[in-house]
């Protein structure tokens, strides 16, 4: 008889997809939003790859038994159904993949692990591409792996903007200032090769209701103007129609 892996004796309904933890602060989970949120208006309309957060990645049927919990912050993976509903990712559910761009987001409580247990993690066991962290309340604090020949993380040198080349996405990563559901802050955001920002949903649809009015605007000016130009010509009796 064939004999099965133990990953497959772990019933999935075993599993735990909630610790009940809360991130750090809401900046903390504006920050993850936001990239889940900015990657997605990056990537799509393409279905074959899944952006997650604050969500575990089960790697090892012994996690369940000894609670060695992995959430990353942040992740996606590339070339798999991203339509399937999933509560946690679970590596051998997906044919043993395990995510290509990993980003914590660091606090005072994480930051040694986030640097030091974690980014071995990422680099000896998930082999995960490119691991960044990121502070939200620290503008600097911005850092990048990427595997190298050697299956070994490298450091991402960061351009002349402090921003990092994120090769497997094609984006850029690098901080923006500016206002997110009503708080300030210095944001990890993603950047097109170009440089452009991606936008967030909310912040495309305010461009074009800005657009719009804009538009409405011009035209009641030029009817503006053609009234006035209509109501001269009446004056000075002449029929604006026989022009």
């Amino acid at each position: 008889m064939e004999t099965l892996s133990p990953y497959l004796k772990l019933p999935k309904d075993e599993l735990i997809f909630d610790d009940g933890e809360p991130l750090e602060t809401n900046r903390h989970r504006i920050a993850m939003n936001v990239l889940i949120d900015s990657v997605y208006q990056a990537l799509l309309p393409r279905e074959n790859f899944f952006a997650g957060g604050n969500m575990f990645v089960y790697y090892s049927a012994t996690q369940r038994m000894n609670r060695d919990f992995r959430g990353p912050d942040f992740f996606v993976t590339l070339n798999v159904d991203g339509t399937v509903d999933r509560k946690a990712w679970i590596v051998w559910q997906e044919n043993g993949r395990y995510p290509d761009v990993i980003v914590e987001l660091m606090s005072d409580s994480t930051a040694s692990i986030d640097k030091t247990d974690k980014k071995t993690l990422y680099e000896q066991i998930f082999k995960t591409r490119e691991y960044y962290i990121y502070d939200p309340y620290d503008a600097t604090s911005l850092q990048g792996w990427r595997l190298n020949g050697q299956q070994n993380y490298s450091e991402i040198v960061a351009d002349q903007r402090g921003w990092l080349l994120c090769e497997t996405l094609q984006l850029y990563l690098g901080t923006w200032e500016g206002k997110v559901l009503n708080e300030s802050a210095f944001w990890l955001r993603f950047y097109d090769l170009q440089g452009n920002l991606i936008l967030l949903p909310k912040e495309e649809a305010e461009i074009e209701h800005k657009r719009a009015e804009m538009e409405r605007q011009r035209a009641d000016s030029e009817k503006q103007r053609a009234d006035l130009l209509a109501q001269k010509l009446k004056e000075l009796g002449i029929d604006p129609n026989e022009m």
